[in-house]
């Protein structure tokens, strides 16, 4: 069996989890461990970088109407974890250089 096709939602959330932003890959057509080599870019004020939640899902998509998410993680003020701090941290004081890494996701 050929694996699904899957792609991954961005969400930017402000510090009260409200909606800023909303971005969303390319579909991975049967691809078992698919890569998202994309860039995207999130128009946020420099003092509130510290406030705010990028949050990364992958989905599953089965068919035209039917997905399902395989896993998330959360970047920034509501980290899903110390790696993914660590990240946005680095990201932080990076400030042009691009800063890539992996993340287990966590199950939906």
């Amino acid at each position: 069996m050929l694996p699904a096709d899957s792609y991954g939602k961005l969400c930017l959330l402000n510090s009260v989890g409200q909606e800023m932003s909303r971005c969303k890959t390319s579909v991975r057509r049967g691809q078992p461990n698919p890569i998202y080599k994309e860039t995207f870019i999130f128009q946020v004020a420099l003092f509130q970088l510290s406030d705010v939640t990028l949050m990364i899902s992958i989905y599953n998509r089965r068919s035209i109407k039917r997905k399902e998410m395989i896993g998330w993680i959360s970047m920034g003020q509501n980290s899903s974890g110390e790696e993914e701090l660590s990240h946005w941290q680095e990201m932080k004081e990076s400030k042009t250089q691009q800063v890539c890494r992996w993340h287990m996701l966590l199950e939906s």
